[in-house]
């Protein structure tokens, strides 16, 4: 097993605006590019599943297979824990672990699959490799992450040029890439994956009610989560810019004409047989 070579910081952390976030995650409105190949006996790892409710929706979908949750944090994963207990799953369990050095051996899986997780690491090609690696011939690789410079909203608001200018900063400093949707298929192809399927998809916020949930959570993570620390710790921004952040995204929230587009590149690898 090659030595673990993390080098970048989760940029969220996991405060309550973040799980908040990812809570709201299922399979069908972050994984239904994947959905279509898969077969109830399948074995899945779901790497960096946070809170669990993908991870269990993945189990529900193959209920005489088995599905592993994998994480770098043991809190988190008491909360996907009862998720999944919540539900009546039995065909599901959690580990902690690094992706750039999975405790498993060659060919387990049929489905390796990571949602919004190379944006974060600090080799998404060795990731890659260690996906490919515990994937059985015939099997699936399966990414998603979003692309922060794609993202796009409406009315125009200087405040949020500013989170995104912010935010694009503060993760590139943390050792990842927040870029990452546009660059799945040239990691794919670096990492040694032939079969390399890649498409996108869109979360869309614009009801009175999205734009509530949307610009709420961004402003509580701006001012109060791991990533506000770390936007202050590393010298990117004050504590009163990032106020005046947080209150740009509350404006935009209560705009009637509100709207906001988040573009995720995807990418299905089928190992060779």
């Amino acid at each position: 097993m090659p030595e673990a070579r993390e080098t970048a910081v989760y940029t969220h952390g996991h405060h309550e605006s973040v799980l908040r976030s990812h809570t709201w995650r299922t399979a069908a409105n972050s994984a239904a590019y994947l959905l279509g190949a898969l077969k109830p006996r399948m074995r899945i790892l779901d790497i960096g599943c946070g809170p669990g409710t993908i991870t269990a929706d993945l189990a529900g979908l193959v209920p005489d297979g088995h599905v592993t949750g994998l994480d770098r944090e043991p809190e988190v994963l008491e909360r996907a824990r009862a998720v999944a207990g919540e539900r009546g799953l039995t065909n599901v369990d959690f580990a902690v672990g690094d992706v750039h050095a999975l405790d498993f051996p060659d060919d387990t899986f049929c489905v390796v699959h990571a949602h919004q997780v190379l944006q974060h690491v600090g080799d998404p090609v060795r990731a890659l490799r260690e996906m490919r690696r515990v994937t059985r011939p015939g099997g699936f690789v399966a990414v998603r992450d979003s692309d922060y410079a794609a993202m796009t909203w409406y009315p125009l608001s200087s405040g949020l040029d500013d989170w995104l200018e912010l935010y694009r900063r503060v993760a590139r400093a943390n050792g990842g890439e927040p870029d990452a949707g546009r660059r799945l298929k040239s990691w794919a192809l670096a990492a040694g994956l032939t079969d390399v399927t890649a498409s996108s998809a869109t979360w869309t916020f614009s009801t009175p009610g999205e734009r509530a949930w949307w610009s709420g959570l961004w402003a509580d993570r701006t001012v109060a989560s791991a990533y506000a620390g770390r936007a202050v710790e590393g010298g990117h921004a004050t504590r009163e810019e990032l106020r005046a952040v947080a209150g740009a995204w509350r404006e935009w929230g209560a705009r009637d004409d509100g709207w906001f587009s988040v573009l995720h590149g995807e990418i299905l690898c089928r190992k060779e047989s």
